[in-house]
């Protein structure tokens, strides 16, 4: 069994993670830390969990577990691993962004491997150190990476996309409050958007001679969880051999799917899919990709990462259904 440690969970990521891993076959969960809530029971912060875990939070950790995942929020994972040393043979997985452009991927005697599976999957099956992709960036890069590994983009990239009130995170703030949030719609960060850097710096490691502006505008739903993404860039081809090319470029992705019909985020939400759908329009290859925000933009993904780092099936603990109503 893997022996596992989560810190910081009392959020949203971790308890996605939490719900997955009390039933991964091949996990037995160490602890679970979290400074705010030591001594509470877990499911007392993730009611969802009652009888699922008998563990209760702790504010000590258990510096040799095989696997610890860091759900600490964007900027603290650095001083936490600094000021907690862990085994040499430990493998970190951080949720957070600390550690996923390159000039930040070395730390403290630890080189973290950016981990979508899609883009480098051999590299994350060696790796000891995984910096997880932002949940932006994961429905991002999956509608792009197949353009730019056949060198197709070739102007600039026109994105929009919309994520659920999960992905501001479990502490209230005043676009996160219900009353804020229900029937309203709102941008935020447009053109700014910090995923913009992994993005960019993926693409370019499959087509080197990108240099053309990316225009993200993200959303703000008025849902709990998914990104509905849409992507548009001028394309010279047709349609059928754009499919050909996804298809190709996808073949040996367990997760990631190419739909013919339009989709919609009922198809994705609970589940560690991602789901394509492509169309021309005036020109313009249009891509449309959905994802659950905290399960493959975040816990899922995580797990899928753990799972190639530890040799196992990749779909392990990840058999997730939608539920359609």
């Amino acid at each position: 069994m893997i022996r596992a440690g989560i810190i910081g969970g009392s959020g949203y990521t971790a308890g996605e993670l939490l719900r997955l891993l009390v039933h991964h076959p091949d996990v037995e969960l160490d602890f679970v830390y979290s400074t705010t809530n030591a001594g509470n029971p877990v499911y007392k912060q993730h009611p969802d969990l009652i009888g699922e875990i008998t563990l209760d939070f702790t504010d000590i950790i258990n510096p040799n577990v095989d696997v610890v995942f860091l759900c600490l929020g964007h900027g603290r994972s650095k001083s936490f691993l600094a000021a907690n040393m862990f085994s040499s043979t430990t493998k970190v997985i951080d949720l957070g962004n600390d550690f996923r452009l390159d000039e930040d991927k070395r730390y403290l005697n630890r080189d973290f491997v950016y981990g979508l599976p899609e883009l480098q999957k051999d590299t994350i099956k060696t790796a000891n150190n995984i910096a997880n992709p932002g949940c932006f960036a994961t429905a991002i890069q999956l509608g792009l990476l197949p353009l730019a590994f056949s060198g197709k983009l070739k102007d600039a990239i026109h994105i929009n996309a919309t994520t659920g009130s999960t992905g501001a995170g479990v502490m209230p703030g005043g676009t996160t409050h219900f009353s804020w949030r229900d029937n309203n719609f709102s941008s935020y960060k447009v053109f700014e958007h910090q995923h913009l850097g992994e993005i960019e710096q993926n693409i370019k490691q499959l087509q080197n001679n990108f240099d053309f502006p990316i225009f993200f505008i993200p959303n703000r739903g008025n849902f709990s969880k998914g990104i509905y993404a849409t992507m548009y860039t001028k394309y010279e081809d047709s349609i059928e051999n754009a499919k050909k090319m996804y298809a190709s470029f996808y073949k040996t992705s367990e997760f990631v799917m190419i739909s013919d019909e339009e989709i919609h985020l009922k198809q994705v939400v609970n589940t560690n899919k991602c789901i394509l759908h492509l169309c021309i329009n005036n020109g313009m290859l249009i891509i449309t990709s959905v994802i659950d925000n905290l399960i493959k933009g975040a816990s899922g993904q995580a797990i899928h990462n753990m799972n190639l780092m530890f040799g196992l099936k990749e779909k392990t603990g990840l058999e997730l259904k939608a539920s359609a109503f």
